[in-house]
């Protein structure tokens, strides 16, 4: 006994259809490069952001390991500052309660100050200026 309701609870309405086709709360799927004439079908590296920052950090790490100091031209290196600088400022805004660096990080105090200092100076800013903007701010 089949009747035509019974038919029609079964059966998802349209739009179920039409977003489960378009792929909400499903994952994207994984481009894969085939070489041509081959069998095997490789998965292309993870081209999201975050995974190129991490990639490009470890570049760096490894080319200072090596003794590489040419990695990044200068220009290509003061945009990455700069657009980190601004990101985490902006971040920091909004109440980021992370620091710049992590605890595990390779970086030392001497680092820290070099590029703090360097900072101060490509902005035309002394640590004067730091320590009161530092007293009013509270940060």
């Amino acid at each position: 006994m089949s009747s035509s309701k019974a038919a029609t609870a079964k059966t998802p309405p349209r739009h179920a259809k039409s977003a489960s086709r378009s792929g909400v709360n499903r994952p994207a799927p994984k481009l894969v490069a085939v070489k041509s004439g081959a069998k095997a079908v490789t998965p292309l590296p993870d081209t999201t952001l975050p995974a190129q920052a991490l990639h490009l950090s470890a570049e760096i790490d490894r080319a200072l390991t090596d003794g590489r100091l040419d990695i990044l031209p200068p220009e290509a290196m003061q945009a990455v500052m700069a657009s980190l600088c601004k990101l985490y400022s902006a971040c920091v805004e909004q109440g980021a309660p992370y620091l710049p660096v992590g605890p595990r990080s390779r970086v030392t105090p001497t680092d820290v100050m070099v590029v703090a200092s360097k900072l101060l100076r490509a902005t035309n800013l002394q640590v004067f200026e730091l320590g009161m903007w530092q007293s009013w701010t509270g940060r």
